[in-house]
């Protein structure tokens, strides 16, 4: 099902890296408390992507419905980046567009 998704893989480990970078990031910030909101999305993103990727590379029977998943956590975490000028979130949020993208591109496919 998932096969030769070079791509896709590449896009959700770097989902989780940003992911797991803005949160470290986030929590260095002077003003912490606006950014509880972004260090939940990122955490849970990241922890989804890795359990994305999991299901993917084992085909698993659920690979399909984790791609789903995936595509919603990173829509949100997105968002709530976007919504920050910090380097870190703009980064995020990127990889987070990007990795929507791919699953999309996967899912439509499939």
């Amino acid at each position: 099902m998932f096969r030769n998704h070079l791509e896709l893989v590449q896009k959700i480990a770097a989902c989780q890296h940003q992911c797991n970078h803005c949160f470290k990031s986030c929590l260095e910030e002077d003003q912490v408390k606006m950014m509880v909101d972004c260090i939940k999305l990122d955490r849970e993103c990241s922890d989804i992507c890795a359990l994305t990727l999991q299901m993917v590379a084992s085909e698993s029977y659920f690979a399909k419905d984790m791609v789903l998943l995936c595509i919603n956590a990173c829509q949100k975490c997105a968002q709530e980046c976007e919504k920050h000028d910090n380097d870190h979130c703009r980064e995020c949020a990127a990889a987070c567009r990007e990795c929507e993208e791919a699953c999309r591109k996967l899912y439509m496919c499939e």
